[in-house]
């Protein structure tokens, strides 16, 4: 399997890589089935976060054995210098290893101050020096976070949301990468489940020679999909380039991305976590969504004045209120179907 090299972290990974928030919904068995799998199919690159619930034990689990031969990332949305390095030190522990290759501040609104030394970012480099990490990267879902971060130069990897779907400044941040020297990693290269035609996918993403896209694999047929297109390498033609052009004209305008721009809202709706409800439920364990609490929470959309000030604020230019009011219908329909499992 093609591999590539992580920007200036030096770290060898491969092209098709596996990113596990999905693994929170298998069982341990078939969790540490998938992630065997993947490894002995050829991945070496395993992505995951310390909010994933019980997505890094399924890791040590399946592939403690095999730790020299593989590369791991975690995250953790730790903002002063002790929780982060807790984090680190119960990422270890899950995960049955003494060095974690790549760490992440994972979702940063703002750039960590490198400055302030009880801040995350001295945790992280404390837990450098004590050989806990290997390398400090950053994740996000706002543009502009993504781009400050890439200017800093304080990090060396930075994973965003990037899929034929982007919008173009998105898209811009695989070359701002490049020339930065910094490993790119996409999540989301299925746009939250929207895009299912993986060799569409997979040529897309082997235009650009610098980023990792991690594939949220959580089913056996998935991956043999993945490995599958892996070993075929499609390049992009002119029936797959005019597909994609079609998605893009019909799947633009919907696809959340969680930055949080639209907020708030002065009707109390959680936008961001509500216009992608679909996509939460589906790919994370959705009994979570289901309490009184999140089903209030997706009511009260039922309460939108429709004044746009949400759509005004998107970088994105999704229109808003409509998205919301399909949520909340896709929301009650996926309770009716599934309630006799609560």
């Amino acid at each position: 399997m093609k591999k590539i090299m992580l920007g200036k972290t030096g770290l060898m990974v491969t092209k098709t890589a596996m990113g596990c928030l999905p693994v929170q919904r298998c069982s341990r068995e078939d969790a540490v089935k998938l992630l065997r799998a993947a490894f002995e199919g050829g991945i070496n690159y395993f992505d995951t976060a310390n909010a994933y619930t019980d997505s890094e034990e399924k890791i040590g689990l399946a592939l403690s054995d095999v730790r020299d031969r593989i590369i791991l990332s975690t995250k953790s949305a730790g903002k002063d210098r002790k929780t982060v390095l807790e984090h680190i030190e119960l990422s270890l522990r899950r995960m049955k290893t003494d060095y974690i290759d790549l760490f992440q501040f994972h979702q940063m609104q703002e750039v960590p101050d490198i400055n302030d030394p009880e801040g995350p970012y001295a945790g992280a480099l404390e837990a450098k020096k004590r050989g806990w990490i290997g390398h400090i990267g950053v994740t996000s879902h706002r543009v502009n976070i993504a781009e400050d971060c890439i200017a800093s130069g304080n990090f060396e990897t930075l994973q965003f949301p990037f899929s034929y779907i982007s919008a173009d400044r998105d898209l811009a941040l695989a070359d701002k990468c490049r020339q930065a020297d910094m490993g790119y990693i996409a999540m989301k290269g299925l746009a939250g489940g929207m895009l299912t035609n993986v060799r569409a996918c997979h040529a897309f993403m082997k235009q650009h020679e610098n980023v990792v896209p991690i594939w949220g694999i959580q089913h056996m047929e998935e991956l043999e999909q993945w490995l599958a297109v892996a070993e075929e390498d499609p390049d992009m033609d002119e029936e797959l380039a005019a597909f994609i052009q079609k998605e893009r004209q019909e799947l633009s305008g919907s696809f959340c991305r969680s930055c949080g721009y639209c907020m708030p809202c002065p009707m109390g709706i959680e936008i961001r976590n509500c216009a992608r409800m679909n996509m939460l439920l589906r790919r994370s364990p959705w009994q979570q969504y289901m309490t009184p609490e999140w089903q209030e929470k997706m009511n009260r959309i039922e309460d939108c004045i429709g004044c746009r000030s949400c759509s005004s604020r998107c970088p994105y230019q999704l229109d808003t209120p409509n998205l919301l009011k399909y949520m909340l219908k896709d929301y009650r329909e996926f309770y009716e179907a599934h309630k006799d499992q609560l």
